[in-house]
């Protein structure tokens, strides 16, 4: 059964997190994946921690089925040359400014090579003011209002993952895929600019939208939804519950039937959600005390009879133990330089193709390997 993208070459010159998540997905679906890395040093991603059997978790996480050439850009031109050449795609996240000087901008490269697809990645996009300034996750959470949008009222919060990173990786990707079926029909290659103010901008725009139009700072609270109410943990005997109601004909089903009081939901400080919101405290302390003399796992029950949402809170490391996930085989084992870990499917189930889930690579692991096919006759460096 071949993959999707069995034939497609990918040559990354990439780093950290948003462009290797991009290619990452790529090699997932059978594209060949050549991460080109600093000699000796190789992705900075590599040394952010030493938790995966001493590996870092961010590099096990982004980086499997992928090839490593070290290769100093600046000095081994005429490999670049002829990797660039024979690619279907071009990923780069370099710093600001440092792809034209190296002549691997979209412009220089398409214009030998006008089938190309070349996507730059990069904090803030190709002009404006904010152009040459570097980005990290954090700092795109601060700039697009996510951190004070996050949090409780006394202090607000960064996300507790690379939420901007990866919004910028997944529209890399999509964009990626977007291009090569536009390839198919046309043969045109493209040229695409993902920045991460704009990626993760996008998912702010719910936030954004009911700031500047509802006149009013955005509301940190904690754990519970900021607009939507009941939605968030509640208290119960012996821990806590999460429940979410989206709509008025939910809200009228949970007071009949879990909290057992029908006319509480013609009560006009909860008949509609806006009316929820602005007497949430009150709201709040209804349901705890309906939910006081219940177990988490009863009011669980309960929830789920009435056909409520609800969840349970768990730890990152009690999701890998996730009983859904085991009920649906959805964890395999992926090789690593220093021995096999569990991974994650990707997300997106098809009849028709299997993932492609390849080992992670040591740095330079490939070196000789792709010399010999892109370079032959050089000696392996």
């Amino acid at each position: 059964m071949s993959a999707p993208l069995d034939g497609i070459l990918v040559v990354a010159l990439e780093q950290a997190v948003a462009a290797p998540l991009a290619t990452r997905q790529l090699a997932d679906l059978g594209a060949r994946v050549v991460k080109i890395e600093r000699p000796e040093v190789g992705d900075f991603a590599r040394g952010y921690d030493r938790t995966v059997h001493g590996q870092s978790s961010y590099f096990v996480w982004l980086n499997r089925g992928k090839e490593s050439l070290e290769l100093d850009v600046k000095r081994d031109k005429e490999l670049l040359r002829a990797l660039v050449a024979r690619a279907d795609v071009f990923v780069q996240n370099l710093v600001p400014g440092a792809a034209e000087r190296l002549g691997l901008d979209a412009a220089t490269l398409r214009a030998e090579r006008p089938e190309l697809i070349h996507c730059s990645i990069s904090g803030y996009g190709p002009d404006g003011p904010y152009r040459a300034k570097k980005a990290y996750d954090l700092l795109v959470q601060c700039e697009t209002g996510l951190v004070l949008s996050t949090g409780t009222p006394e202090a607000p919060a960064k996300a507790g993952f690379s939420v901007a990173d990866i919004a910028t990786g997944m529209y890399a990707y999509s964009g990626i895929l977007t291009a090569l079926y536009h390839r198919e029909r046309t043969g045109e290659g493209a040229s695409l600019e993902v920045a991460m103010l704009d990626a993760l901008g996008e998912w702010m725009s719910q936030p954004a939208y009911f700031s500047r139009y509802g006149n009013e700072p955005p509301r940190r609270t904690g754990a519970r939804h900021p607009s939507i109410a009941p939605y968030g943990p509640y208290r119960t005997r012996d821990g806590q519950v999460f429940l979410g109601v989206q709509n008025d004909r939910e809200w009228t089903v949970l007071c009949a039937e879990v909290l057992g009081d029908a006319d509480l939901a013609r009560d006009p400080r909860f008949a509609t959600n806006t009316d929820r919101v602005a007497n949430l405290e009150a709201l709040t302390g209804l349901l705890e005390s309906a939910f006081s003399e219940r177990t988490a796992d009863q009011v669980v029950e309960l929830l789920d009879r009435a056909g409520i949402a609800n969840a349970r809170l768990r730890t990152p490391e009690e999701f890998t133990r996730h009983p859904q996930l085991a009920a649906r085989d959805r964890w395999r084992e992926v090789g690593t330089p220093a021995g096999p870990v569990r991974a994650l499917l990707p997300p997106v189930v098809s009849d028709d193709w299997e993932p492609v889930l390849g080992a992670v690579p040591a740095l330079g692991e490939h070196n000789e390997a792709i010399r010999a096919e892109f370079a032959p006759g050089e000696e392996a460096g």
